[in-house]
């Protein structure tokens, strides 16, 4: 079986970092400082890298590496920590995610509090931080404060897009150590779809060339029709902007496509999580209580199905995120088209001849103006305005600058 850092692709460099911290963590010694071990070592670390390029994967593999019991090989992938660690179900390693838009103070402290305790299974209570550019400020400075004071025995994996203020707290950027992780080329995409098997060596082949080193988002192309009609719709939309017959109601179905997605990703979850909760709180239950505890379950039922709709919102603005950015990219096609720039790999390669076709009827400087539409759409949408409007106005902005 592979090591646990063999779900890295294109990370060599990385990769090294971690095992060669990995094994200093092993020779620390207990209620002593990092120091006492290797520098290679510390308590709090920083995953970024662009969208795909598996920041959230290399901190659950590092937290893999850290827990692994194999005598010898660090990450082996085959022992019960490595696999229950990437399974998720780890009783040492915790995930803090946004359960909505952001990461709340109250998700925060729970989380701090389960992880201050002494390690009951693993050699580390580990804290894996995912889109840590989603913490407010509150929750931030809740979670700065236990970075900078950590237990002795907790290890803290943060994941953000860049170092840049704007992502992370300067002041949790400088407690950790930064790992700053690239995207992928093709060939690495195209080998980490295929070593899991069961995937065309065509398609994951086409898939890695028109995901732009995006991982997951290659894999989601290689395996779900679903996700390739979306795509075929979104980049329709550049051929038609001209009728506004076509246009704007295609831009409709952008949007419900992604509402769409966003539905069927947590429908499921969400049914399960409702179920748990009112288990829990003994709904359907006889004898004395069941009844205060039915009137108690309704009111938690009321805010986790509150809860549920802002990861909904959140899920479809993430959908719809990926579909302006391959609409960016066709454009990005048509505009290094127009200007005759041939030593540029497309971001589209499959649909080349349509993104010369329109690169060539439109000047440079209108081609890029539709760019801008669409960064300010997802600027708009960001800030909560509504998908459809914001969509809507990108359409008519786009055929604005388009002439």
């Amino acid at each position: 079986m592979p090591g646990v850092f063999d779900r890295l692709a294109g990370q060599a460099d990385v990769v090294a970092e971690l095992t060669a911290a990995a094994l200093a963590a092993r020779a620390r010694v207990p209620g002593q400082g990092w120091e006492a071990s290797d520098a290679r070592m510390v308590h709090a670390w920083l995953f970024t890298g662009p969208p795909g390029s598996g920041r959230s994967v290399a901190a659950t593999c590092f937290a893999a590496a850290l827990q692994c019991e194999h005598p010898e090989i660090v990450g082996c992938g085959e022992c019960r920590s490595c696999h229950t660690v990437l399974a998720g179900t780890h009783a040492d390693v915790h995930l803090l995610a946004p359960q909505g838009v952001n990461i709340l103070l109250k998700d925060v402290k729970e989380t701090i509090h389960r992880a201050a305790s002494r390690p009951s299974t693993g050699r580390w209570q580990i804290v894996v931080v995912e889109e840590a550019d989603r913490l407010t400020e509150q929750s931030g400075n809740a979670l700065l404060k236990v970075v900078e004071e950590p237990p002795s025995r907790t290890v803290f994996l943060l994941c953000s897009p860049t170092t840049d203020p704007m992502d992370i707290m300067v002041t949790l950027r400088s407690r950790s150590r930064n790992v700053a992780l690239r995207q992928p080329d093709a060939t690495a995409v195209e080998s980490a779809l295929l070593a899991g098997g069961g995937i065309d060596p065509e398609r994951a082949r086409w898939a890695a060339a028109v995901s732009s080193g995006h991982i997951g988002r290659a894999r989601w192309l290689a395996t779900d029709e679903a996700t390739r009609d979306r795509r075929d719709v979104v980049l329709e939309l550049p051929m038609v902007m001209h009728n506004p017959g076509r246009a704007f109601p295609l831009a409709d179905r952008l949007v419900s496509a992604a509402e769409q997605e966003a539905l069927a990703r947590n429908s499921q979850n969400d049914e399960r999580e409702v179920e748990e909760l009112r288990t829990a709180m003994g709904v359907g239950g006889t004898g004395k209580g069941a009844v205060a505890a039915g009137r108690g379950a309704a009111g938690a039922v009321k805010e986790l199905e509150k809860a549920q709709k802002s990861r909904r919102t959140r899920s479809t603005r993430d959908s719809l995120d990926l579909a302006l950015v391959d609409l960016a990219g066709f454009y990005r096609d048509a505009l290094m088209a127009g200007l005759g720039v041939a030593d540029v790999a497309p971001v589209h390669p499959d649909k080349a001849e349509e993104s010369a076709r329109l690169g060539g009827h439109y000047p440079p400087a209108s081609v890029l103006r539709a760019i801008e539409a669409i960064q300010e759409c997802r600027a708009a949408i960001e800030v909560n305005v509504k998908p459809k409007f914001a969509v809507s106005a990108m359409v008519g902005a786009i055929r604005e600058a388009l002439g």
